[in-house]
């Protein structure tokens, strides 16, 4: 089995004013002359953490990782306004350019990975390859299996759906993402906060395939509050996407290398997502894996360091 390369810290950190309104935090790792790959993060919302530099060779890669709006140590942290699918996209592209980058691997997982699909779909001379992970369309079913009591995934852990479900009164759960939503933009903050980490608490701890069912985050509030409702926003907006747009223009990007990483016992984004993705690119190689939903598990790390090391290998 693979694991994640050593740790690294950056060799230089951007702060790029995308518009009036907000600046993303870009770090750069690894090797300047490097192969260059952009990493997107999921969410949306979570941003950049330290451990997603390691699934590339330090060497032969030239890391950006980018803070998306209202994320990580991009300002301002939580903002909404502006912030779409579409400007997310375009953002990418200002970075590309800022960085003289002609063209890069693209690199996501879960909220990554739509992100990955709409990026390499509106830019496809821009893209070298794409290698998702734990994949999200952004159709509504998705949201319906994880989000909502008609779903499934309150099958499989029912202790933490409980506690999801128990917040929203009885006569609101049929729509429980817009009950969330009225509550993470109440005027009263400490409503906001407690729908974040209701909210949150049931995401979070479906992540991993073993897990503490009573685990409680110790995330600080207000970070839990801007991750919830950058997530709601999205969701309740489907992505920002036109329906099965992602599958529909699949055809734009079936000439580059793509490698889907799944985990097959992933809760969060289900396997099925994948599956309909690779049926639809049958030129991308699709990797079950026996994992859950984080991108840290021993099988899905080894997948992933392996897709970042096959493709550095044939540049």
């Amino acid at each position: 089995m693979r694991t994640l390369y050593p740790a690294i810290t950056p060799f230089r950190t951007h702060q790029v004013a995308v518009d009036d309104l907000h600046t993303l935090f870009v770090e750069e790792c690894g090797n300047p002359d490097g192969i260059p790959v952009v990493f997107l993060h999921g969410g949306p919302g979570a941003g950049v953490s330290p451990t997603h530099r390691r699934f590339f060779d330090p060497l032969r890669y030239r890391i950006v990782l980018i803070d998306q709006r209202g994320s990580g140590r991009s300002t301002p942290f939580g903002e909404l306004r502006d912030n779409t699918t579409q400007h997310l996209v375009a953002d990418v592209e200002i970075i590309r350019e800022l960085l003289g980058i002609d063209r890069w691997l693209v690199f996501g997982g879960s909220w990554g990975s739509t992100l990955a699909l709409a990026y390499a779909q509106a830019h496809p001379e821009r893209a070298t390859g794409v290698i998702v992970r734990g994949v999200y369309l952004g159709r509504a079913e998705e949201n319906r299996w994880f989000a909502e009591a008609d779903g499934g995934a309150r099958w499989i852990f029912p202790e933490r759906w409980a506690r999801y479900e128990a917040y929203i009164p009885e006569e609101e759960r049929g729509d429980m993402i817009a009950a969330y939503w009225r509550r993470l933009d109440s005027p009263d903050e400490a409503t906001r906060i407690a729908a974040a980490q209701a909210w949150l608490g049931w995401e979070d701890h479906a992540a991993t395939l073993e897990h503490d069912v009573d685990a409680v985050s110790a995330d600080d509030p207000l970070h839990t509050l801007a991750k919830a409702r950058i997530e709601a926003h999205y969701f309740r907006n489907h992505a920002f996407l036109e329906p099965g747009q992602l599958l529909r223009d699949i055809d734009r990007i079936r000439h580059l290398p793509g490698v889907i990483v799944q985990g097959r016992y992933d809760i969060i984004c289900p396997a099925r997502s994948a599956w309909d993705l690779a049926c639809a690119w049958p030129e991308a190689s699709l990797q079950m894996v026996v994992s859950g939903h984080s991108a840290t598990e021993p099988a899905t790390a080894d997948a992933l360091v392996r897709a970042t090391d096959a493709f550095a290998g044939r540049q």
